[in-house]
């Protein structure tokens, strides 16, 4: 009788076919990694800044401007740093692809002898492994060496526009709630209603972002929520601290 809380839920060879035709996990997980980082800073860095604001003026036009200019300002460096990043990464696949393929060309007994040489690291016989290479360099060679020796797939190089759009778009979602509960909310509850929306919205990322990666939920909600609360107290703060000074 197949146990309720297997991984297969009884149906090993489903689970299997499945997780085969899902692909590669990188390509998941850099979006993800986009995704999440980009509502995450969204919401913690313009919350920061509408309760900064409104630690000194409750002024609504005040507030409506600071955290349009943060939103703005926000999105713009997420889309700038994000495609920087990629893009150097992704120059930097390329030159180690076309390195493997010079040695391809230039030396293929010595490529075939050390991919040969990686499976047996692997925990492959000599023969074996030398069997394995040898079928793999007649169908292609730099798909494996770039997958075993270099951990990069060719045809699925990162892509820095995916994740400078990515970061850019989540940024901008993830500001807009904070940004809309501190302007709509009455004037005597702007900051607590701000901080109950942003605490909430920290804790769906987390969960959503604990659920894509199967990792454990209250940890990556924990870590949310409390460094976003964390950074709002900060910066209401100096907020008050400002308007007292300057008032």
């Amino acid at each position: 009788m197949a146990n309720s809380g297997d991984l297969s839920g009884g149906d090993p060879t489903g689970y299997q076919a499945a997780e085969a035709g899902s692909g590669s996990h990188v390509g998941r997980l850099n979006s993800l990694r986009a995704s999440v980082l980009g509502a995450n800073d969204g919401i913690v860095s313009t919350a920061g800044i509408v309760i900064g604001v409104a630690g000194a003026t409750l002024v609504p036009f005040a507030i409506l401007t600071a955290g349009i200019a943060g939103l703005t300002a926000g999105a713009l460096s997420m889309a700038v740093g994000e495609y920087v990043s990629v893009s150097a990464q992704r120059d930097t696949e390329k030159a180690l692809l076309e390195k493997e393929r010079r040695e391809l060309a230039e030396m293929p007994e010595e490529e075939l002898a050390e991919l040969a040489g990686l499976y047996e690291a692997k925990g492959l016989t000599a023969e074996l492994a030398l069997h394995v290479a040898t079928q793999l360099h007649a169908h292609d060679a730099l798909a494996a060496h770039a997958e075993t020796e270099l951990g990069i797939d060719p045809e699925n190089l990162t892509s820095p526009w995916t994740a400078a759009l990515s970061s850019a778009v989540s940024f901008t979602i993830g500001s807009l709630l904070p940004l809309l509960a501190i302007v709509l909310a009455p004037t005597s509850l702007k900051i607590p209603i701000t901080v109950v929306a942003v605490a909430a919205a920290l804790v769906l990322t987390g969960y959503l972002s604990a659920r894509a990666g199967g990792t454990p939920y209250s940890r990556s909600i924990f870590r949310n929520v409390v460094g976003g609360l964390l950074a709002m107290a900060v910066t209401y703060g100096i907020g008050r601290l400002v308007g007292h000074s300057l008032g």
